[in-house]
């Protein structure tokens, strides 16, 4: 492969079609299993949801946390979780377990996803890499056991990426605005996508330098996620009077605020205000009188806390994949990521580019919220991607040192961290 592109994406050879299958049913068995081998916990926002679900099903109001209309989320996994409540007859079954199968089945098609982004950017053993590694990280096993929206904006989030890094390389009209119509979904999921799409053409024009291709292409990618966000949108207008994109929970930022999650600080007087307003109350005493805190807290402090640790899901009994090495593998994983992406930059020209700076993006717009580990789930596949990339690079090199030649693979399977 010249560098880290390609406009074709061969198929796996024999051999490593093989490689695939096994770890694709390694990966199967260990969701399922864990499926129907723990008893799994339940989290207070998963009783919200259940409730808002409920609510939707039964008398056509869709509000969280509230008996009135709201947008206080976004609709895609509420609307999600009442399609499977409304197929299994909620009301005489419980529509957890077949939620639980139905994101196990999401988590695989996730791993296959990014196994193929991953192919396409560096060939057979990046693949192999990024899917080993994802059939066996714990909280991709984890997860679906939580009645959450991680799952489903993970699978939203890599098949933007696929298809955004498509149309990057076609470069036509219909495959902008099917990659902006991934976004759509994406951020019917996850609110914060958002910022995805300016960025992602921002990189093509940082590499095209052709200011009137790089508009056509962002307006028809928007095209496609306005026309996906257009019945969200127009349901707030009818219903809130608001024309409401994404949602209105004021709580993340607000939460944000608080350094350290000191959440009796005393820092501003509460009393009468709402959370908006003591939010940037906050905001602004902490970054003019307390200003080293709120910097640390807001760039390595919020770092650490969300990419610390792994995410555990919503619990269960008893554990599963009970490793000690738990922490270190999640640990190389953030790291060898980064140590791919910074490879990737001495050449950063070319739209292989685009997963570190996706990655990029949603990491920066993370620092404006409340720091949970649970935020990592979404960033762990790309860096997994960037992890395949550096582990096929590595085995490039290996074994032109072992054939002292400058053929670096078999096929075309290294990655050289050049642009394609």
């Amino acid at each position: 492969m010249n560098g880290l592109t390609s406009a074709r994406m061969p198929a796996f050879k024999p051999a490593f079609a093989v490689a695939f299958a096994l770890i694709f049913a390694l990966a199967a068995f260990l969701r399922f299993d864990f499926l129907t081998s723990v008893t799994h916990h339940v989290t207070h926002d998963t009783v919200y949801y259940d409730q808002m679900v409920r609510q939707l099903l039964e008398k056509g109001v869709y509000g969280y946390k509230s008996e009135a209309p709201n947008a206080q989320v976004p609709p895609g996994y509420p609307l999600f979780m009442a399609a499977v409540y409304k197929l299994v007859g909620y009301t005489d079954r419980d529509p957890y377990p077949y939620i639980r199968y139905a994101q196990a089945a999401m988590s695989l098609a996730t791993m296959w996803i990014a196994a193929r982004i991953a192919h396409r950017l560096g060939g057979p053993v990046a693949a192999l890499a990024t899917a080993a590694a994802m059939a066996v990280y714990p909280p991709f096993v984890w997860v679906n056991g939580a009645i959450l929206t991680e799952t489903l904006a993970a699978l939203l989030l890599l098949t933007y990426l696929a298809l955004q890094l498509r149309a990057l390389n076609k470069l036509t009209p219909g495959a902008s605005m099917l990659a902006g119509a991934a976004l759509g979904l994406a951020m019917l999921a996850r609110s914060e996508f958002a910022v995805l799409l300016p960025v992602s053409y921002l990189l093509f024009w940082l590499i095209r330098k052709d200011a009137i291709k790089t508009v056509k292409l962002l307006l028809c990618a928007g095209l496609g996620t306005a026309l996906v966000l257009s019945p969200w949108i127009l349901r707030n207008v009818v219903t809130l009077h608001k024309p409401i994109i994404a949602s209105t929970q004021v709580n993340p930022f607000a939460a944000g605020t608080y350094p350290d999650k000191n959440y009796e600080d005393g820092l501003v007087d509460r009393h009468g205000k709402t959370q908006m307003e003591v939010a940037k109350e906050r905001l602004r005493i902490g970054f003019t009188q307390h200003t080293w805190t709120y910097v640390k807290w807001y760039t390595v402090g919020k770092l650490r806390e969300i990419y610390g640790r792994m995410f555990f899901g919503s619990g269960h009994a008893p554990m599963y994949m009970d490793f000690p090495f738990r922490q270190p593998f999640h640990v190389a994983i953030v790291f060898g990521g980064l140590l791919s992406g910074a490879l990737m930059l001495r050449k950063w020209r070319s739209p292989a580019t685009l997963p570190l700076v996706i990655l990029a993006a949603i990491s920066v717009t993370r620092l404006a919220f409340v720091p949970e580990y649970r935020y990592n789930f979404t960033a762990m596949p790309i860096l997994i991607v960037l992890d395949g990339l550096l582990v096929a690079a590595l085995a490039g090199w290996a074994l032109q040192r072992v054939r002292g030649s400058k053929d670096a693979a078999p096929g075309k399977e290294a990655v050289t961290y050049e642009a394609g």
